[in-house]
Formats: structure tokens, C-alpha cells, sequence
């Protein structure tokens, strides 16, 4: 978790994790296209078995809860330590809608449901963060809100470049309140959405060591940003939670301006492209590109980094920083699955050219149990190696963000 990003690490408190959301979906979804098979008087233990198979299964559960689901969180991220917390997401279940792009059945499309969530974490090295927020949707779902607000206390690690010196680790903390409110215009009756965004951080940045502060110019600690941002999504996959075909695209700018609150004036972009194809019966194939790039007087807590399993975040940072990974995925059997995958990073522009600067490749590999059949929901471990650290990640859904 970075403050580099306050949009992630807000939906991450507010929602739960990003891919509640996706659940939320997936469970509208299913639930309009697939009728409950089992009897409400059924014993209560077979809420957790799948009626077709037998194996634990949670699809009845998610998608017959009484109004809230209780989320846990799981953070083993090198950058702030192993931690945990717990999220509640109530919901809201809008009623079937004829209108739109009716399914091939005929059958009126379900839409998405509203969601209102809280949740609180801590690690192990202090840092501690909570919010609330909720992710609602307007008529017949042309119209998209998500956002929300949250207070944290983050301790952090900031890597000096390291070209005429040896590489320096600066111990600093950001302590303050983060908001972050989109939203979003559908385009026509495509999954195509235009989104209007405003990003508001108002943190105090100290530092373990107090002389530390003299390494940064005046604008790189500034502690109040506020930016209006623009975005364009597109999403095909198949599923949101666990694709197995389908792509996402999204492209985003943020811009930071004194007449609207923000200390400094500099800009955020950043483009990400998510495909999957099947290979066969069993196999499955991801890629991911992902770019991010800030111009202006940015803070230096809010740099764009290497976002890589296997390397903390925030590792590595400069005004730009571009990902490539892929990832296979074998279905053994109906309800296992193991992956493979491997990526490297890069960052550039303020220390040194493209050309010049070096690539950090991660690679590892992890195991997936199908755990809600009728959602095509995955969760399961990766272990990741990375050019410093090696670690466990908890995954629920896909690792991509």
C-alpha cells in the first residue's frame, strides 16, 4: 500500500478490497441469470455446498446474504508489513430492468447493486487507516458514483535513486485524510463509461530522522494536493471477478491547480490495458500493460512506482513507470487451478533517461480454488521473488488492479 496512489487505497478501505466491487457485480449478475436451485428450507449446512458437486462453495452465500457481507482483509505488502483488518459492505439490490442490451434469453438485465462500506486495518509496522465510502448506480445504471473518505497513518520507506551514491532508505510518515469521488457517464449502450473524478489529500509528512527533510526541495513535501481527473473504461471480460476472456482498458489524467485546493500544480496519467485469452480446455492466458506518468511539482510521496507481486510498493519511483506481466493459468481440475507469472518494471524521467535506467523483474507462482461456482470466483496464495523481497500475497479474484 502507497500513498502514491490515493485512489487505490481508498476504494481498498471503503469497498473492502477492488474486487468486492467486482463481486458485487458478478453477483447481480448471476443472480438474474441463475435461479436459486436449492430450497429455502434446505439444512443449513448445505449453504455451503455446491448442489452440483458437493464441494465447498460459496455462491449460495454471497448471493442470498441478509443485506451486509463481512469482508477480512489481508496486507502482506513488503512496504508497510503483514497486517489485517475487517470491511462491511452493506447492499442494496436493485429490481430487474427491461431496458438496455437485453441479454440473448430475453430475460430483463439486473442492475448492479448500490453498495455502502467501512471497514479499518492495521501492520505490524504501525501503519493504520479506516473509511467509509459506497459505490452507487442511477438510472438503469447509465449513471455510476464511487468514492469515499478515509484517515491514515501510513509509515512508508523512500528509496534514494542511488546513481552517485549508494541506494538510501528515508523512514517518513503521512498522517492525514484522503478522499477520492468519480463519477461516471455511460457512453451510448456499450460498456463504455466516461468518468469526472476529484482527489483530495490533506496529510502531515514527518520523518524518523528529522534531518531527512533537507533531502527534498519545498514542493516535493507540500501536504495538501486536490486534482480534477478525466477517464475512459472499457470492459469486455467474461467475468469481473476471476476473466477468462474479455479486456479491460482504461485511460485517466489528473490535474492538480492552486484555484482548487491543492498546494502545487503538476498532473498524474496513467493507461492500463488487461487482456485474457483461453488456450484449449484448461489454460488460460493474461496480459497486462500498465503506464503511469506525473509532470508538474509533485510530492514525492505521490511518484508513480513499480506496481509488481514481489516488489514493495513504492520501491521504485520516479515521474514514470510502465509494467509489463503475464500470467498463465491451468484449470486442473473444476476447482483447482494453479498459475504461473512473471513481470518486469521499470521508472524514469527525474533521475535518469529509459535507456539508462534498469529493469526489476518479478516472477513467481500461486493456487486457486473455485470458491463460488456460480460467480466463477477464484481465491487462492501467490508467492512472489522480486530483486529485494520474497512474499506471500492472499488473492481474492484477480491480482490485477
Amino acid at each position: 500500500m502507497s500513498i502514491g496512489n490515493a485512489a487505490r487505497v481508498v476504494t481498498l478501505l471503503v469497498l473492502a478490497s477492488p474486487a468486492l466491487c467486482n463481486a458485487q457485480e458478478a453477483t447481480a449478475t448471476s443472480a438474474a441469470a441463475t435461479p436459486a436451485t436449492t430450497p429455502a428450507s434446505a439444512p443449513h449446512t448445505s449453504l455451503f455446498r455446491d448442489a452440483e458437486d458437493g464441494h465447498f462453495d460459496m455462491s449460495r452465500w454471497l448471493l442470498e446474504h441478509r443485506g451486509f457481507l463481512p469482508v477480512p482483509i489481508v496486507i502482506t505488502d513488503p512496504a508497510v508489513g503483514n497486517g489485517g483488518g475487517v470491511a462491511l459492505a452493506f447492499f442494496h439490490r436493485q429490481p430487474p430492468t427491461a431496458t438496455g442490451d437485453a441479454p440473448a434469453d430475453g430475460k430483463p438485465k439486473m442492475a448492479t447493486p448500490d453498495i455502502y462500506g467501512g471497514a479499518v486495518m492495521r501492520t505490524e509496522n504501525g501503519s493504520k487507516a479506516y473509511g467509509v465510502g459506497a459505490s452507487l448506480h442511477f438510472d438503469d445504471d447509465r449513471w455510476r458514483y464511487r468514492g469515499g473518505v478515509a484517515k491514515a497513518s501510513m509509515n512508508l520507506g523512500f528509496y534514494t535513486p542511488g546513481t552517485l551514491f549508494p541506494t538510501q532508505k528515508i523512514e517518513y510518515n503521512t498522517d492525514g485524510i484522503m478522499s477520492f469521488q468519480q463519477g461516471f457517464r455511460q457512453l451510448g449502450k456499450r460498456d463504455l463509461y466516461l468518468g469526472l473524478a476529484w482527489i483530495y489529500m490533506d496529510l502531515d509528512v514527518g520523518f524518523e530522522v528529522a534531518s531527512d527533510r533537507e533531502q527534498f526541495k519545498p514542493h516535493e513535501l507540500s501536504s495538501r494536493t486536490s486534482g480534477l481527473g478525466l477517464s475512459l473504461e472499457y470492459d469486455s471480460r467474461d467475468n469481473p471477478f476471476t476473466p477468462s476472456s474479455g479486456w479491460l482498458g482504461m485511460i485517466e489524467g489528473n490535474f492538480y491547480l492552486p484555484g482548487i485546493g491543492s498546494e502545487n500544480s503538476f498532473q498524474s496519467y496513467r493507461g492500463h490495458v488487461y487482456g485474457y485469452w483461453p488456450i484449449g480446455k484448461h489454460f488460460i492466458l493474461g496480459g497486462r500493460a500498465d503506464a503511469r506518468w506525473a509532470n508538474g511539482d509533485i510530492p514525492f510521496y505521490r511518484l508513480p512506482y513499480i506496481d509488481l507481486r514481489g516488489i514493495g510498493s513504492a520501491r521504485y519511483q520516479d515521474t514514470r513507470a510502465a509494467v509489463l506481466e503475464t500470467e498463465l493459468r491451468w484449470n486442473m481440475t473444476r476447482r483447482w487451478a494453479l498459475i504461473g507469472f512473471v513481470g518486469a518494471g521499470r521508472t524514469w524521467g527525474r533521475h535518469n533517461s529509459f535507456g539508462d535506467g534498469a529493469s526489476q523483474v518479478s516472477k513467481g507462482a500461486g493456487v486457486r480454488y473455485l470458491i463460488a461456482r456460480q460467480l466463477g470466483m477464484h481465491v487462492g496464495l501467490d508467492y512472489a521473488w522480486g530483486p529485494e523481497d520474497d512474499t506471500f500475497y492472499i488473492q481474492a479474484g484477480s491480482a490485477w488492479r
